[in-house]
């Protein structure tokens, strides 16, 4: 499995924006496809946005579409949640994961095999 450490979180107005950072490490990077999930109190852990092998397609939750933006270099073993316009309702911790068993983005959380510990993010009205 690879090992995911993210970060990039933090405090912000609503309206700001923040760039999350997934960094990779262990096995081919290139083989998962890889997520973004969060979680708020109370609040089952949802899928946000995902992205293929090598980055061509991508895939968000309906209410993130047109403000958050993911990507992946997979010669860094990085991927990447650029949020902008961010909003109150986007606080919540932040979770990489990765499934290397699937051929396309998948949003379920039980088919993801690796997770990150989570990056907070809070945006403030």
């Amino acid at each position: 499995q690879v090992q995911l450490v993210e970060s990039g979180g933090g405090l912000v107005q609503a309206g700001g924006s923040l760039r999350l950072s997934c960094a990779a490490s262990g096995r081919t990077f290139s083989d998962y496809v890889m997520g973004w999930f969060r979680q708020a109190p109370g609040k089952e852990r949802e899928f946000v946005a995902g992205i293929s092998w090598g980055g061509s397609n991508t895939y968000y939750l309906d209410s993130v579409k047109g403000r958050f933006t993911i990507s992946r270099d997979n010669s860094k073993n990085m991927v990447y949640l650029q949020m902008n316009s961010l909003k109150p309702e986007d606080t919540a911790v932040y979770y990489c994961a990765g499934d290397h068993r699937s051929y396309r983005v998948e949003t379920t959380r039980l088919k993801y095999d690796c997770w990150g510990q989570g990056t907070q993010v809070t945006v403030s009205s």
